[in-house]
């Protein structure tokens, strides 16, 4: 068997680091003497579906357009890309406008869901109005074989070239994908971890990018919101640097979502699918 560690083609698609970030004056608190660092910049972008006002998310001004498809779809808004006809953005300021045309189905449905969203970096679940939506019935996956172990090798060194952002100013978090070959494709980050994802998956969408037999891996802790996306999405296997939730784990369990944790300097540990114990 070959056991060479898979090939990293050069990163698709990728924005600029200095596109989301400016430079900003600092000194040290004992010493007036100023000097300048990159910082990430985010603006408010206000979603609005059929000329209603859904949701205000703190996002990094990259991809817009990958993040408005894969949060309508991450967020159960749609269930396929081609709910959306239409997408136009425009901007005033530190704000964002986008105005997207869904069909009528989808629509009906948002508007049973009686949800109006105040987002932030750090939640994936605001304005949700009752249990049933923060933990919906989504479909179990048909489950998939683990990935090789040496697609994980070196992974959190390897995906660092899709992480311009977070190497030229920090404050960021990466979701990168790999595909059945164990090839990195594509990343994309932002200052949420949740908006990182999404902005993934609508990338994926829109690039036409096939996701059988490959796997997602994002830089943040690995709680249930990302675990509902990636299921939404079909992504089968989601590997994260950070420790999953208990909760994320029972998650994958039960929808037969492969759940790694990649530690800074232990092995892989596999939390889903769940192994038996051996004395």
């Amino acid at each position: 068997m070959d056991t060479q560690r898979p090939s990293c083609p050069a990163p698709a698609l990728q924005t600029p680091a200095p596109a989301a970030s400016q430079t900003y004056s600092y000194s040290d608190l004992e010493n007036t003497e100023s000097t300048s660092t990159a910082l990430a910049e985010e603006v408010a972008l206000s979603i609005a579906y059929n000329g209603i006002n859904q949701a205000v998310m703190l996002v990094t001004p990259t991809d817009l357009e990958d993040f408005i498809v894969g949060f309508s779809l991450g967020s159960g808004i749609i269930e396929d890309a081609n709910d959306i006809y239409d997408l136009q953005l425009t901007a005033a300021g530190s704000a964002q406008y986008a105005q997207v045309t869904i069909a009528n189905r989808a629509f009906w449905n948002l508007k049973l869901q009686r949800r109006q969203m105040a987002g932030t970096s750090g939640c994936g679940l605001c304005g949700v109005e009752a249990v049933e939506q923060a933990l919906p019935d989504l479909k179990v996956l048909p489950g998939a074989p683990l990935p090789p172990a040496q697609w994980l090798d070196g992974l959190r060194q390897r995906i660092s070239a899709f992480q311009p952002l977070g190497q030229y100013s920090g404050a960021v978090h990466a979701a990168v994908f790999m595909n059945d070959q164990g090839e990195l494709l594509l990343g994309r980050e932002d200052i949420g971890r949740h908006n990182a994802l999404d902005k993934l998956i609508g990338g994926l969408i829109r690039r036409n990018i096939p996701i059988t037999g490959g796997l997602a891996i994002v830089t943040s802790r690995c709680s249930l919101e990302l675990i509902q996306k990636v299921l939404r999405a079909g992504i089968q296997t989601l590997v994260s640097l950070s420790s999953p939730t208990g909760l994320a784990v029972q998650w994958a369990r039960r929808h037969n979502l492969n759940l790694i944790h990649l530690p800074q300097k232990n092995a892989p540990r596999v939390y889903s699918p769940a192994r038996e114990s051996q004395a």
